[in-house]
C-alpha cells in the first residue's frame, strides 16, 4: 500500500486529536477525524475561563519540570513540537498571541473560540475528513490495527488509529473515558484515574456564606499535618457552597496527592501587600473613620461585603459592638484572620469537576519517540488519555499538542 492511501483514523476532536489529524493530513495521508460532539474542541471553550491558556512560553526543561506525572516521557514530544513551534503555527494561521504572568500564553483576543477556529482551519487546510459519530470498538488482527466500529454499526477499515479521547473530567464535553476502554480491550494497562486540578471541599461550612465571591491578588499556602509547606502561590480563588475553587486552588490540588479529611490546611492571606503592622495601622485608620459605627458597618473599605460577616463571626467579636470600643487584642485578632484565614481540606470534588484526569494509559506500553503502542502496531495515543498530567499554566494543553503532533507525524 502506498503512502498516499494509508488510512488513518483519529478518535477525538480535542486539541490532541485536531493536531494529530492535521499533522497526519499534512503528510498526504487519508485521514478521518471522528468526534461524537457536533463541534470540535468543546472542552477548549471552557479552558482558562473561556480565554484558553494555549501553552506556556517556558524553556523545554521547565515545561518538563511542570509535569509531575511522568514528565521525562515527554522529552521527544516536547522537542519534536515545542511550545515555540505551537505559537509560531498559531501565528502563521492568523491567531495573534500574548504572554501573561507566569509565562501563560493566551490568544490576543482572549477568546477560546478563536483558538478552536484556528485549529479547525489547520485541520481542514490539510484535507482531513470530519465524521461525527461514536466509536465503540477498535479492532485488531495479529497484533495490528484493522478497523474501528461506530455505534451505528459502520465499520471503517484503517491502517492506524490515534486515540485522543481525553480523560474522564468534564464528561459533558465528551470526555467519558472511551479511550481507556479501547486501550484495555487491546491489552493495555490503565493506571488508577484520579482528579487533578480540582476544586476542594472543606470541613468548615462558612465558605457557603461567601459563595460566588471571587478574591484576586491573594496569597495561598497549603500545609500538611506536620505543618510542612507543600504549596505557596499568589493568584485568584473563589468560594463555593462546598469549599473553594479558582486558579490558585486548582494549582494547589495537584500538589496534594491522596487527601484524607484534615490532612491539609489552607491559609489565605487576604492582604499580602501589607505586613501585620501595616494592616493594623490600616484597620486603625478605618476605625477612626467609622468610629461612630458598629463593627459590621466598619469594615466596608477593607473587605468585600460577603466576607464581612464571615470574618466577624470567626473573630468572635459581637457584630453590633461600636468600632470605638474595639480593643487592641480584638483588632489583632482581625489582623491575624485577614493574614491567615484558615480552612481544613475535607477532600476533592468529584473527578467529573476536575480540569485534568491524573492516570491513564501506562507510559511503559507507549513508545515515547512515536506515541505508538508497544503492544499493537498502528495504535497511537495522544493527550490526556496517557498517564501524564501537569500543573496549571498552559502545560497540559502543550502536552496535548506535542503528543498529538508526534502521533500524527509517526502514524
Amino acid at each position: 500500500m502506498s503512502k498516499d492511501n494509508k488510512r488513518i483514523i483519529v478518535i477525538g476532536g480535542g486539541p490532541a486529536g485536531m493536531m494529530a489529524a492535521a499533522t497526519a493530513g499534512s503528510r498526504d495521508l487519508d485521514v478521518t477525524l471522528i468526534e461524537k460532539n457536533e463541534k470540535l474542541g468543546k472542552k477548549l471553550y471552557i479552558t482558562g475561563k473561556g480565554r484558553c491558556n494555549v501553552t506556556n512560553n517556558a524553556e523545554t526543561e521547565e515545561l518538563i519540570s511542570n509535569v509531575p506525572t511522568n514528565g521525562k516521557f515527554l522529552y521527544s514530544a516536547f522537542y519534536t513540537f515545542s511550545n515555540k513551534d505551537l505559537i509560531a503555527l498559531l501565528n502563521q494561521l492568523g491567531l495573534s498571541t500574548k504572554v501573561e504572568r507566569g509565562g501563560r500564553v493566551f490568544p490576543e483576543s482572549d477568546k477560546s473560540s478563536d483558538v478552536i477556529k484556528t485549529l479547525e482551519k489547520h485541520v481542514y487546510n490539510n484535507h482531513v475528513k470530519r465524521l461525527r459519530g461514536e466509536v465503540i470498538k477498535v479492532s485488531t488482527e495479529s497484533g495490528a490495527i484493522t478497523s474501528v466500529e461506530l455505534k451505528d454499526g459502520t465499520v471503517l477499515p484503517c491502517d492506524s488509529v490515534i486515540i485522543a479521547t481525553g480523560g474522564i473530567s468534564y464528561p459533558l464535553t465528551g470526555s467519558t473515558g472511551d479511550g481507556y476502554a479501547f486501550a484495555r480491550e487491546n491489552g493495555h494497562t490503565v493506571t488508577p484515574l484520579n482528579p487533578s486540578l480540582v476544586p476542594l471541599e472543606t470541613i468548615e461550612t462558612w465558605p457557603k456564606d461567601a459563595q460566588g465571591l471571587s478574591l484576586k491578588n491573594i496569597t495561598l499556602t497549603v500545609t500538611d499535618k506536620r505543618n510542612k509547606q507543600i504549596f505557596h502561590d499568589f493568584g485568584e480563588m473563589v468560594f463555593a457552597h462546598y469549599g473553594v475553587s479558582g486558579p490558585v486552588i486548582l494549582s494547589a490540588s495537584s500538589y496534594m496527592g491522596k487527601v484524607d479529611a484534615g490532612k491539609y490546611h489552607i491559609q489565605i492571606d487576604l492582604k499580602p501587600a501589607l505586613s501585620e503592622e501595616q494592616l493594623d495601622l490600616r484597620i486603625q485608620k478605618d476605625f477612626t473613620k467609622y468610629a461612630r459605627k458598629i463593627l459590621s458597618n466598619g469594615l466596608d473599605d477593607l473587605l468585600p461585603q460577603k466576607l464581612i460577616p464571615v470574618i466577624i463571626q470567626l473573630s468572635e467579636i459581637p457584630p453590633d459592638k461600636p468600632v470605638h470600643q474595639i480593643s487592641r487584642e480584638e483588632r489583632h485578632t482581625l489582623v491575624r484572620l485577614l493574614k491567615e484565614l484558615t480552612l481544613t481540606v475535607k477532600g476533592y470534588r468529584p473527578i467529573s469537576e476536575a480540569i485534568i484526569t491524573s492516570g491513564g494509559v501506562s507510559i511503559k506500553e507507549i513508545d515515547p519517540g512515536t506515541m505508538e503502542s508497544k503492544l499493537i502496531r498502528g495504535l497511537y495515543f495522544a493527550g490526556e488519555v496517557i498517564d501524564v498530567d501537569a500543573y496549571t499554566g498552559g502545560f497540559n494543553l502543550q502536552i496535548a499538542f506535542s503528543t498529538g503532533y508526534l502521533a500524527g507525524l509517526s502514524c
